[in-house]
């Protein structure tokens, strides 16, 4: 990631002092810290309380909770059976996270999902708040602005698809009343996102390849946009900034699907994945653990990973899913070479099951931090898909929609989708090719969701899961009690009371 780690680390003491300290009354300015009143009036104070802004992804997707949580909970991949992992798997996920605070988890749980994106919202707040007052560049700052804003929706959006109706709060909090609020239904959580990133989308932000590595294009506002209307189940507003995204001709699919996922091809592979969490190789640096988690077990794999645990693998169902010609499924693997040349059989990969099958879209083998590879949030492989089901549900199986599915396809080596299928069919189509495509990348159970179709991962089992019972309730995640502990104008999800 390019955006300074170091710039941030010494910001946010000051930052998190000044949000409890409103009230403090003194008669002589202090030199010693940074209060909110004194702050954010310079370009520099702006920028470094943006990064305080950013900070926030790296509790989503450094644990990693932004992709384990769906898709451990999903149909794809499976963890190895331990304390805290297997709990979304069995769906035995409870509103105090017990197993996950007792085991030190919880930076893979649900509930990091609700921590970290709340404290991103309440960062953007204050820059949304202050910033317009600050002595800066006018272009700059309102670049400032636009980025908050896009944050800020892109947190909300985490939280209403993973626990529904949330707390909508967009000032800052100075007092301990001012952070209390009560729950918005998801509906009107959909319109604050609309309205920031309409707000992130005049804000000026560069285009791609102008814009610096790991901030949001001005592409990535309409590409976030476009898949907040699909959850919205809003199909036209979907279509229209799915095609802004392809029409611009910014961003594209790269023709070989291996190097999106390149640990030697990160730049190039910018091409194609839109925004995406950054890692960066240095300490300190932005991390993450999917190249550890993905590999084999005792660091066996040497194309994998200097250091890997064997935590995390596809089902075989998903693997046997695969057309054989289907270029995607090369980033599955029933065997690898160990660190004597050797080649280790299926039956080998794990003592735990005979079927285990290995993830390489995070294979990081030269790092000894193994933080190279970036974690895709929104690329372009996803905007064509958006397309072709926003269109779909618009339009039927129009011949718009067929070449926007058909794109994919193409790049993964398939014949294009056969043609004559029903609106229903089409849109089922859909869903398996963002399934293929977007395995690995915390999307999956998402989809599930959106559609009500969740309750069918209960089909997907092998020797380590052989039941898994997800029950209606699971659609959504339980809002943590600690939370509702601690504010008392929120509620619980009433399935999960």
């Amino acid at each position: 990631m390019k955006l300074s780690k170091i710039a941030f680390k010494k910001i946010l003491p000051l930052v998190a002092l000044a949000l409890g300290t409103g009230s403090c009354q003194l008669e002589e300015e202090v030199y010693s810290s940074i209060f909110v009143e004194s702050f954010y009036k310079t370009a520099s104070d702006s920028e470094k309380g943006l990064l305080s802004v950013y900070d926030a992804l790296g509790g989503l997707y450094g644990g990693p909770a932004a992709t384990m949580v769906p898709d451990f909970s999903a149909d794809q991949i499976y963890p190895r059976g331990v304390v805290g992992r297997n709990s979304l798997t069995l769906f035995t996920v409870e509103p105090t996270y017990t197993v996950q605070k007792s085991a030190g988890r919880t930076n893979e749980s649900p509930q990091q999902l609700w921590i970290s994106s709340y404290s991103g919202i309440e960062r953007a707040n204050w820059i949304i708040t202050k910033v317009p007052d600050a002595t800066m560049d006018e272009t700059r700052k309102k670049q400032i602005l636009g980025e908050a804003y896009f944050l800020r929706a892109f947190y909300f959006w985490t939280l209403t698809k993973n626990f529904g109706d949330v707390v909508v709060k967009t000032e800052p909090s100075v007092t301990e009343t001012e952070a209390y609020a009560p729950k918005s239904a998801a509906a009107d959580v959909y319109k604050q996102i609309y309205s920031d990133l309409d707000q992130a989308g005049q804000a000026g932000l560069a285009s791609y390849p102008a814009n610096e590595k790991g901030r949001p294009s001005k592409e990535a506002v309409d590409a976030l946009y476009a898949k907040a209307a699909l959850y919205n189940q809003d199909w036209a507003k979907a279509l229209e900034k799915a095609e802004a995204v392809i029409k611009s001709g910014k961003y594209a699919l790269l023709p070989n699907v291996m190097d999106v996922f390149s640990y030697l091809k990160e730049d190039e592979a910018r091409r194609e994945n839109i925004w995406a969490y950054e890692a960066d190789p240095i300490t300190p640096g932005n991390g993450h653990q999917l190249t550890s988690l993905a590999g084999p077990v005792g660091s066996a794999g040497v194309e994998y990973a200097k250091t890997s645990y064997g935590s995390m693998f596809a089902y075989m169902s998903f693997f046997n899913s695969f057309d054989p010609k289907d270029k995607r499924r090369q980033l599955l693997d029933t065997t690898f070479i160990d660190k004597s040349g050797k080649w280790v059989p299926q039956r080998s990969i794990t003592p735990i099951s005979t079927d285990a099958v290995l993830i390489k879209k995070y294979q990081d083998p030269v790092s000894s931090t193994g933080l190279i590879p970036n974690i895709p949030i929104l690329r372009m492989a996803d905007i064509y898909l958006i397309a072709a089901e926003a269109e779909a549900r618009l339009n039927g199986p129009s011949a718009k929609a067929y070449e926007f599915i058909n794109a994919v396809r193409t790049r993964a080596g398939l014949a294009d989708l056969a043609k004559g299928l029903t609106k229903d069919a089409f849109i089922d189509a859909v869903i398996q090719e963002r399934s293929w495509e977007l395995f690995a990348e915390g999307d999956r159970w998402y989809d599930l969701t959106r559609t009500d179709k969740f309750l069918n991962v209960s089909k997907t089992v092998n020797t380590v899961y052989p039941s898994r019972p997800v029950q209606p309730k699971n659609k959504y995640f339980p809002i943590p009690q600690d939370e509702i502990n601690a504010n008392p104008q929120l509620e619980q999800n009433p399935a999960w009371k």
